[in-house]
């Protein structure tokens, strides 16, 4: 194939630093180390302030609950003492989900700055495209066709989103791959694999379909034991081969033309990236489901604090970690009496905001 060639709307990120100072303009060396070293403190303050309301509310979420456990005797707890109860309860009952909802986060959110920033569009989210409906298809296979759990489930989570992934890949590619008919190819798989999800349930036993109900919505509830530490393990594994390839993503967010001129090899790259944020979809969604909407929400809401710069990778997996976290808490609750599981708070956080982003984008358009 050749050179890909990515067409997109108007919110494109990096697409500020394509353009070029006006003819005749000098450039000074120290005001731009100065614009870089401000960047850099605000990623970094983006950073630190996500990961300290992460943990304000990690904090909440191990003091609410029926068997109610103080915040003091909670730091108590996790400082190495604490009362028998009050141990069980932390680390056994509550500690395992707050970790769940944030790596789940964490993946989601990396996969969905990696799609955005590779594809130069703002709804390229593996929810939107179909990625997580592939993954949530290819577990829910194992589980109901072959009766799979654990790591098989993970590895036919991975395949059924890298299948779609290619699927997709192959149908939007004319002489280039573009990005608007990527997004409705990917749509049309999403309505695709959920529908082969409902039939899968519709025809299994009452109790083998209540099994893999949660991967129709999404939930952190039950992550615990092997399947916690294959998701953190995963997610770890495409966090450091991601770290390794971020120096693609500035680029490829300029355009194919600017990361040519650059020394990017844009089709090898970009088909690395889509490969390891289809990998961290599947690690996150064999264990949760499909959370609705983080991928999408978050890169974006990364962008808006760091100035949208750039794919904002580390920002964006702060959000995300908090946006997982902070739902996951408010599902359990903000309704007395009432508990909602994570992909619903999600969908209904994220329904708003994407009409809100279509809207904004046909006005900017006309």
């Amino acid at each position: 194939m050749g050179a890909a060639r990515v067409t997109t709307g108007p919110e494109v990120p990096g697409e500020r630093l394509a353009r070029p100072a006006p003819s005749g303009e000098r450039i000074d060396a120290s005001a731009i180390g100065a614009v870089r070293r401000a960047a850099r403190r605000r990623r970094v303050s983006v950073v630190v302030v996500g990961a300290g309301l992460a943990a304000a509310i990690a904090l909440a979420a191990l003091s609410f609950g029926a068997a109610g456990v103080t915040p003091d005797r909670v730091i108590s707890v996790l400082l190495g003492g604490g009362e028998r109860i009050d141990r069980f309860v932390v680390f056994d009952l509550r500690l395992p989900r707050i970790l769940a909802a944030l790596v789940v986060g964490v993946a989601f959110a990396l996969a969905g700055a990696v799609f955005q920033s590779t594809l130069r569009n703002p709804l390229a989210s593996p929810d939107i495209l179909g990625i997580s409906a592939g993954a949530s298809l290819g577990a829910v296979w194992a589980i109901l066709g072959i009766g799979a759990g654990g790591a098989i489930v993970a590895g036919s989570a991975f395949g059924g989103g890298l299948v779609v992934a290619i699927v997709i890949w192959l149908a939007a590619w004319r002489q280039g791959l573009h990005g608007v008919r990527f997004v409705l190819v990917g749509v049309g798989m999403a309505y695709l694999c959920g529908s082969v999800v409902a039939w899968l349930l519709a025809r299994a036993e009452v109790r083998e379909a209540q099994t893999a109900l949660h991967w129709t919505v999404g939930s952190v509830a039950d992550v615990r034991g092997d399947e916690l530490w294959l998701l953190v393990v995963g997610t770890a594994a495409c966090g450091v081969v991601l770290v390794f390839l971020t120096r693609a993503l500035r680029p490829l967010a300029l355009g194919d033309d600017h990361a040519r001129a650059l020394g990017v090899r844009t089709d090898a790259a970009r088909v690395a990236l889509l490969v390891v944020a289809v990998a961290l979809v599947a690690f996150a969604t064999s264990v949760a489901g499909p959370i609705a909407f983080v991928a999408l929400i978050a890169p974006a809401v990364a962008r808006r604090l760091v100035g949208r710069g750039g794919a904002a990778v580390g920002a964006a997996a702060v959000v995300g970690g908090v946006l997982t976290l902070g739902a996951d808490v408010a599902g359990q609750f903000a309704i007395p009496g009432f508990t909602a599981p994570l992909g619903v708070v999600t969908g209904v956080i994220g329904a708003p905001y994407l009409l809100w982003l279509l809207a904004r984008t046909e006005r900017t358009r006309a």
